[in-house]
């Protein structure tokens, strides 16, 4: 296992790498995150996280750049752009472009936040499954393959890839985005979600273990049809339920835990979204 303190650099502190680096912090180790955000600086510093302000690809070859990478560890947290057309290009353009800068500094193993988008939409999937977007995931599922592989193939530095199912926790719903909405599709679509504080408790997992160079698919145990979680949220939060309409399921995407749980020895803390909508 790795021993603390180390220096751990979070590109990207957002809504999880923010509450990660928080947390990576009370295990003792010193961190450095960084934020496209003025108004974020001193936030971080107030935590005592040692701020960056980065935007890129604008900053990759900036001098701010190089000391935020004078660390053992980056958690890369950097998504595709919405509405990006060219998403499949630019995307992994950047991540190469973010390797070749770790592969020069003393940074020897990279965390990449990645995406089960990355799989097909009808079937089930564990890490040794064929990597391969389905319709409704394309063209960011392709970009993020793409960006995994560049990492992967990197022989300066480790790589450990974090297939994360959607996101939610906290302030962050999806049911706030569809509540009230109608003639929704799908209704007995399992969803592949989870929470999180789960994503923090695996990635402190993965840290303190030293699973290096593999790859793990990070979702809940639970996957209820759509239609029974969104209604079920919106009655918890006070919101309008969306209505669904009887059309046939033609995704039934379901995605493995399996290895992280067994490999880990981890146990979810919210094991499925209906028991928990925080």
């Amino acid at each position: 296992m790795k021993k603390t303190p180390m220096k751990i650099s979070v590109l990207g502190c957002g809504w999880l790498g923010f509450p990660l680096a928080q947390h990576l912090l009370k295990q003792g180790h010193s961190i450095k995150g960084s934020t496209t955000s003025e108004g974020k600086i001193s936030i971080l510093s107030q935590a005592d996280i040692e701020p960056y302000l980065l935007s890129l690809p604008n900053d990759i070859d900036s001098d701010k750049l190089n000391p935020f990478l004078e660390s053992d560890i980056l958690f890369l947290n950097i998504p595709p752009a919405r509405g990006d057309k060219n998403v499949t290009e630019s995307y992994p353009s950047l991540i190469k472009s973010i390797a070749d800068k770790v592969a020069a500094s003393s940074i020897k193993w990279v965390i990449f936040a990645s995406s089960t988008s990355v799989y097909n939409s009808n079937g089930g999937f564990t890490e040794e499954s064929d990597a391969k977007p389905g319709s409704a995931a394309r063209p960011s599922g392709e970009a993020v393959l793409k960006a995994e592989k560049t990492l992967q193939n990197h022989s300066s530095f480790s790589s450990t890839i974090i297939r994360f199912g959607g996101l939610y926790g906290y302030e962050r719903h999806p049911v706030r985005y569809l509540a009230g909405k109608k003639n929704m599709k799908e209704p007995a679509k399992p969803i592949n979600l989870i929470h999180q504080d789960d994503c923090i408790r695996i990635i402190e997992a993965i840290i303190k273990q030293d699973k290096q160079d593999e790859v793990y698919n990070a979702v809940s145990d639970g996957h209820p049809p759509r239609q029974e979680f969104y209604r079920a949220s919106a009655i918890h939060f006070g919101l309008e339920p969306p209505e669904f309409d009887d059309g046939p399921t033609e995704s039934n995407r379901v995605v493995s835990n399996r290895k992280l749980k067994e490999e880990l020895n981890y146990r979810f803390r919210y094991p499925n979204p209906l028991d928990h909508t925080a």
